[in-house]
């Protein structure tokens, strides 16, 4: 890439945010908004080649997009009101600080996540306004029909528009709520970067991760001292430092137990441990942790053992048990039913993975864990069932590809 495509491509992921929200604040419009970046970064591209890289990528790239919004108004005839008019040319409102509570792309992602949103539109609309990703891009990561991604996008933006759902910051007391709605989104992007769920689709989406990663950045420094946010950084940071490990050469699932470690980003865990630390701090101060914190904690303990062997599995299930009291999910259940087969025998922990038949029998990760503690008894035949039932069940060929080599070792 020349030096002037590498600066769009930086202004791209460092800016379009920045530019989109101060849009939609001074236009109060979403589709004017995001149509006038696009066009100003076409229009970057167009010419700084030739005019070269400005010296403030972001305030020109405003400065044009504003530009865009207004004469698509002009055109389009939409604000007959001259006074309107003049305010939109002559935006007397001083920029505000970067890292305030109250940053315009803060206002824009809680826009985006708004609980009057279904789920997977908030993390559609969040990717296409926040993220700056295309609809075929966001259509790709979640193994769907760029027209419905499209719809979904476009409905969620008339939702906005006719609710009247508010461009701002949640008030304090509606603030925890709401932020962790917006990180639970982020979560989920990030969870679909690591294992994709489809079959057919690559294993491992590094585009969706680090996308993730770079949102809960920006709503870490938007927001420094929420507890939560740094956790989920943490953990996303921790489980990311993992990845290449992740997948073998032939395309196989590798598990935490066969990764070599020496792969794993040690930059990635030096900050996640950081991050970790400092929350730890917090709560021997008396500030409870919440769920990212502790899956956070959890993964800190798994990635500071230099192997398996060394991991300190009584703190793990601590944690774990920690974690039940905040989330009595079945799927937290089944994490620490792992721990306990480290610490008390496979025996202990299949009593404890059986109870939840009732409710994960349609989960794969259920079926592989009760397969490889049968395995770990003795019991092969039955252990073979329940591989077969987890390949069955399995999201795509790297999980495939692992749980069948699992399954034919058995004798």
């Amino acid at each position: 890439m020349s030096d002037v495509e590498v600066a769009v491509t930086r202004a791209h992921h460092e800016e379009w945010a920045r530019v989109v929200a101060t849009l939609t604040r001074r236009f109060g419009d979403l589709d004017i908004a995001e149509e006038a970046a696009a066009e100003a970064f076409a229009t970057a591209v167009a010419r700084w080649p030739a005019d070269g890289v400005p010296p403030n990528p972001g305030a020109w790239l405003t400065t044009t997009a504003g530009r865009k919004a207004i004469d698509r108004l002009r055109r389009e005839n939409k604000r007959a009101d001259k006074h309107k008019e003049a305010q939109m040319v002559y935006d007397a409102d001083p920029p505000e600080p970067v890292g305030a509570i109250d940053d315009d792309r803060l206002r824009l992602i809680f826009t985006c996540c708004h609980p009057a949103l279904a789920t997977q539109t908030r993390v559609a609309l969040t990717l296409r306004m926040v993220g700056g990703l295309t609809v075929p891009e966001i259509a790709r990561a979640f193994l769907a029909q760029e027209t419905a991604i499209e719809r979904r996008i476009t409905r969620a933006k008339a939702k906005i528009k006719a609710a009247r759902i508010p461009y701002r910051v949640p008030s304090a007391e509606d603030l925890p709520t709401r932020v962790s709605g917006v990180l639970a989104v982020l979560y989920l992007v990030f969870n679909e970067g690591y294992l994709a769920t489809g079959p057919g689709t690559d294993p491992l989406r590094h585009d969706l991760t680090a996308e993730a990663i770079r949102l809960t950045r920006l709503i870490r420094a938007l927001l420094p001292d929420d507890g939560e946010v740094a956790g989920l950084l943490a953990l996303m940071l921790l489980t990311e430092a993992r990845r290449t490990a992740r997948v073998s050469a032939g395309g196989e699932l590798v598990t935490l137990v066969e990764q070599d470690r020496g792969a794993w980003d040690a930059a990635l865990i030096s900050e996640g441990h950081r991050l970790v630390r400092e929350r730890l701090a917090a709560a021997a101060a008396g500030v409870a942790p919440g769920r990212y914190q502790i899956l956070a904690a959890i993964n800190a303990v798994h990635t500071s053992a230099r192997d398996m062997r060394d991991t300190d599995w009584s703190q793990v299930l601590a944690l774990y048990d920690q974690l039940v009291r905040l989330d009595p999910s079945p799927i937290v259940a089944l994490n620490r039913a792992i721990a306990v087969a480290e610490l008390d025998g496979p025996q202990a922990a299949l009593a404890a993975v059986d109870g939840l038949e009732h409710r994960l029998s349609g989960y794969h990760a259920y079926h592989a864990t009760r397969a490889d503690l049968l395995r770990r008894l003795g019991r092969g035949h039955e252990s073979r069932a329940a591989y077969d039932k987890a390949i069955e069940l399995a999201g795509n060929t790297a999980e495939t590809a692992y749980l069948t080599r699992r399954r034919d070792q058995l004798r």
